[in-house]
């Protein structure tokens, strides 16, 4: 094969993948993507009550969570969690004990920290997750109950995957 003909070949290959490469160069990054840091299996332990997390990956605009607390080896609670994607935005969506759902804009979002508002529920009005180390997970609850500010925290520690 000539010098000639190899070169068309190559030029025409360039040619045809120049498009679609600077397309997906162009392409801005999923806003979900930035929360791959929650990702995982977390846990903590307080005497006999276990809490535990799971995040999966931020593929395909959902990350998909769950969340069970343990007392004295019996559940107590647990709650189905997803993070969406729509039109560019982020919602935190909440069901507890599986039942009817509630839906938390996002209003804040740096690097590892990341606020989710909803100031019409009854309680609570904002879900704070943050993470200052690796291998920790943070999170808060807070917002009014009964007229009175409240809140609460975990720090879940990394954990083996749920069997």
């Amino acid at each position: 094969m000539s010098i000639v003909r190899l070169a068309l070949m190559a030029s025409t290959v360039i040619a045809v993948a120049a498009p679609w490469s600077s397309a997906r160069a162009a392409e801005a990054p999923s806003p979900l993507a930035s929360l791959d840091w929650m990702s995982g299996s977390w846990t903590l332990t307080r005497g006999e009550s276990v809490s535990e997390e799971h995040w999966s990956g931020a593929d395909g605009g959902l990350m998909l969570g769950m969340n069970r607390a343990l007392r004295a080896g019996r559940v107590v609670m647990f709650e189905f969690l997803r993070i969406v994607e729509r039109n560019d935005s982020l919602f935190y969506v909440t069901m507890p004990r599986a039942r009817g759902e509630t839906v938390f804009p996002l209003t804040e979002r740096s690097a590892r920290r990341v606020v989710f508002e909803n100031p019409d529920h009854d309680f609570p009005q904002r879900i704070i997750y943050w993470q200052e180390k690796e291998g920790e997970l943070h999170a808060r609850v807070e917002g009014t109950m009964n007229g009175k500010a409240t809140g609460e925290e975990w720090v879940w520690r990394r954990a083996k995957p749920a069997r």
